[in-house]
């Protein structure tokens, strides 16, 4: 198994190679902008590295990082806090994520672009942002009347944090509210898993007719859950949200492969084709450790989140020269669209596979500065 010494090569390497030389308008993370051929546009797999770039530069003091975060952020940010890429009327809860990264710019730099830019997300966004009946965000658009895991990341957060700086109690109640209805909805109650996303019309077709669940738990998506829930516990100290919090890294842990790792689907590890994946792994080690870290939880899950960053280092390779490689990332994943994406394991297990994608990197150097947090 890889040592402290391995992953904080690993972790240096990433900044010194892969972070700092890369040009904001062509990253070199950004691997599904390479293989589409994507134009460069904010997005949530930047915000996610850009905010694991901030979160480095708080323990560490790197002015380094804090001035290629200002960097890569004024490239899609205008001096009058527009962000040109960005269509609010797309309800796209994706482009919320980088939010939290706009509201900390601000506090450390005093720089109105970036304020202004997350009172745009807020105002011509989310607070316009269509909602089911049980008051929770539809996750975009063309995603009607549909609630996924992935936005309790993408956007709870952001709108708490929102609350906080603008000192809007009713905000951070929102974004609470919108964690129970997660928790009442889309929990197993048996695992304590749960499924990646719910059809409120129940109408869809890969959504069940009685309690328009997909039929899956799908690894990413929980762990996109696991980071927003302990991001949420940590700025408001709810206790709810603690609890949710621990209910579900106790369900994970308990799907850990003996080495630490989380399958891609975790309930099915012996599924043909279910792999080891990467991404979802790091996402559970940083909400483990920091719940551990915040008193949310005991020490065998911030043990359990260790165990996965350090298993999940076995996936890198890494030298003194190179910058280090990730593997074992799932690129993407969803339900229905274009692709009409049918939520069955199959499905899953037959989305690209890739390397030192950001979506793998970002939750790496999180669970890194959560790990280096613990030590000092």
């Amino acid at each position: 198994m890889i040592n402290f010494r391995q992953l904080n090569m690993a972790a240096n390497g990433y900044i010194e190679r892969l972070v700092l030389p890369s040009d904001p308008l062509q990253p070199m993370w950004n691997r599904e902008n390479f293989i589409f051929q994507k134009a460069a546009k904010w997005n949530y797999i930047d915000s996610c590295m850009i905010r694991s770039v901030l979160m480095l530069h708080e323990l560490s003091g790197d002015e380094r990082l804090l001035d290629y975060a200002i960097r890569f952020t004024m490239a899609y940010v205008t001096p009058d806090g527009e962000i040109p890429t960005v269509r609010p009327e797309d309800f796209n809860l994706d482009n919320i994520a980088g939010g939290r990264n706009l509201l900390w710019l601000h506090r450390l730099t005093g720089e109105e672009r970036f304020l202004s830019a997350a009172h745009m997300l807020y105002n011509e966004q989310l607070r316009c942002q269509p909602r089911l009946k049980c008051g929770s965000y539809w996750h975009k658009a063309i995603y009607p009347h549909q609630l996924w895991l992935d936005g309790a990341y993408m956007a709870l957060p952001f709108l708490a944090d929102y609350g906080i700086f603008t000192g809007d109690d009713a905000l951070i109640a929102d974004a609470l509210h919108q964690a129970d209805n997660i928790r009442n909805i889309m929990q197993d109650k048996a695992t304590g898993l749960y499924y990646h996303g719910y059809d409120e019309t129940r109408s869809l077709f890969w959504a069940d007719s009685e309690t328009g669940l997909s039929p899956n738990f799908w690894l990413r998506s929980m762990g996109w859950l696991c980071a927003g829930l302990a991001e949420l516990f940590e700025l408001t100290s709810d206790p709810g949200a603690g609890e949710m919090l621990c209910e579900l890294l106790s369900a994970l842990a308990a799907c850990q492969q003996e080495d630490g790792m989380l399958m891609q689907l975790p309930a099915l590890p012996d599924f043909p084709g279910n792999y080891p994946e990467t991404s979802g792994t790091l996402l559970f080690s940083y909400a483990a450790q920091k719940a551990w870290r915040l008193g949310a939880c005991d020490v065998s899950l911030k043990n359990a989140g260790l165990g996965a960053l350090y298993a999940t280092g076995g996936y890198i390779s890494s030298n003194c020269d190179d910058v280090p490689v990730l593997g074992n990332i799932c690129l993407m994943g969803g339900l229905g669209g274009s692709q009409n994406r049918d939520g069955s394991a199959e499905y899953y297990l037959s989305e690209k596979i890739v390397e030192n994608d950001a979506k793998g990197i970002a939750p790496f150097l999180m669970a890194y500065t959560e790990m280096l947090r613990d030590s000092r």
